[in-house]
């Protein structure tokens, strides 16, 4: 069987739906899968309750449980774990060296929505905002690539995809999709000077949107042989690592490193481990814990660093490495199916965590990394469009449970990603 590359086009198919018709399909999926989440979320803290030493122990000062008892319960699947940090900066700014590793563009945004009200409040409507306009941006994007029914599957599959859970909490993620999709958009309708500035929010938001030039730069090349892009127009590329220059520079000028961003994440655990290290590492934990759920045992061996539930840490070691392993034909898909943009954007962001492996946890927070990667979304959405029913109807059912399991566990203060 041969490859499949489809054409990169300048613009849409014809019949395209306008933006109206993005925002609908979009808004369908946010509902749908944001009901999944806080009734998963909420119906699981009425059952068990929360993990009382762990929201103790990670908010001390109380930034996601302002409200009281029934105020808290409402915001409780969107403000848990790494939410603490982005409250903290955007209410006291960069005041340790640890909180560098956390990119400034949305704590910005949530400081100036905070204005008007709760900072938590201002968190989660700036995550959910994004979500819907990336969510939009994202079925635009696809109707390009893979014609209307695929654009449809891929919205509703990234949103009800485990990894989806973030999409409304007070996290970045969904700001760093809407910039990242948006820049990919506008590099393929060839708007090089927006790609070029989305890029740049991007670079600001993690340190992942540095990885944009790859898609951006290789969009360019093909419109450039197409006679569609100036040679020119490849320097507004040049502006997506400004993103990253500007926070640097800010660290520097108020008193911290300017590589502050990236040492920081010593605090984690992370460390350069050479590429695709963190698939042989994930392999053996995921192993270990196989290990100890088959003999019973709660003996440390790989998880001595880890602390807490061995036997939890295995079974989380276990499906992280299950999510690896389902990211392989979609990332083969889009190699194989879309544009090369889209799929060395994927392959080189997968490669970033993979080479610097967690030491506990080799694969931590990877089913989170997975769900911005939008490229494997629209393969599937492109897979599920031109199979049987039952394919669309088995993959959707399987992400809304997992992304319920996952909202339970977050909501109730244990560690999910």
């Amino acid at each position: 069987m041969g490859v499949t590359v489809q054409k990169p086009q300048a613009s849409p198919r014809p019949g395209a739906p306008g933006w109206r018709a993005d925002f609908a399909v979009a808004w369908r999926a946010f509902w749908l899968s944001r009901v999944v989440v806080w009734v998963a979320g909420i119906g699981a803290i009425a059952v068990w309750g929360v993990h009382a030493g762990h929201e103790v122990a990670f908010d001390p000062a109380g930034l996601t449980r302002p409200f009281g008892a029934f105020g808290d319960l409402l915001v409780a699947p969107a403000a848990r774990w790494d939410s603490v940090w982005f409250l903290t900066i955007a209410d006291s700014g960069y005041g340790g060296g640890d909180r560098a590793a956390f990119f400034p563009l949305y704590p910005l945004l949530v400081r100036i929505g905070g204005v008007l009200g709760s900072p938590l409040v201002a968190a989660i409507a700036v995550s959910c905002a994004a979500f819907v306009v990336a969510l939009a941006a994202l079925h635009r994007l696809a109707v390009i690539e893979v014609g209307e029914e695929g654009a449809r599957w891929t919205v509703l599959s990234l949103a009800l995809f485990p990894g989806a859970l973030w999409f409304s909490a007070a996290y970045s993620e969904s700001l760093f999709l809407m910039v990242s999709v948006g820049a990919v958009l506008a590099a393929r309708r060839r708007r090089w000077v927006l790609a070029g500035l989305l890029g740049a929010l991007a670079a600001a938001t993690r340190s992942a949107g540095l990885v944009l030039l790859v898609p951006l730069a290789l969009l360019w090349l093909d419109a450039r042989r197409a006679h569609e892009a100036r040679t020119v127009d490849v320097l507004w590329l040049a502006l997506v690592p400004l993103g990253l220059a500007a926070f640097s520079g800010y660290l520097a000028l108020s008193g911290h490193p300017a590589d502050a961003p990236f040492s920081a994440q010593d605090t984690w655990h992370r460390s350069l481990a050479g590429p695709w290290a963190g698939v042989r590492d994930g392999a053996v934990a995921a192993w270990d814990g196989a290990r100890q759920l088959a003999h019973g045992s709660n003996d440390p061996v790989y998880f001595t660093k880890a602390g807490g539930d061995p036997m939890a840490i295995g079974r989380h070691n276990i499906a992280l490495f299950a999510c690896l392993l389902l990211a392989v034909p979609a990332l083969v898909g889009a190699l194989r199916r879309l544009p090369l943009a889209y799929g060395a954007y994927a392959l080189v962001a997968l490669l970033l965590p993979l080479s610097y492996p967690v030491a506990p946890q080799p694969l931590m927070s990877l089913v989170r990394f997975e769900g911005v990667l939008f490229p494997l979304f629209i393969w599937l959405g492109w897979w599920l469009a031109r199979g049987p029913a039952w394919r669309r109807t088995v993959v959707l059912t399987v992400f809304a449970v997992a992304l319920a399991a996952c909202s339970a566990l977050f909501s109730t203060w244990h560690w999910v990603a």
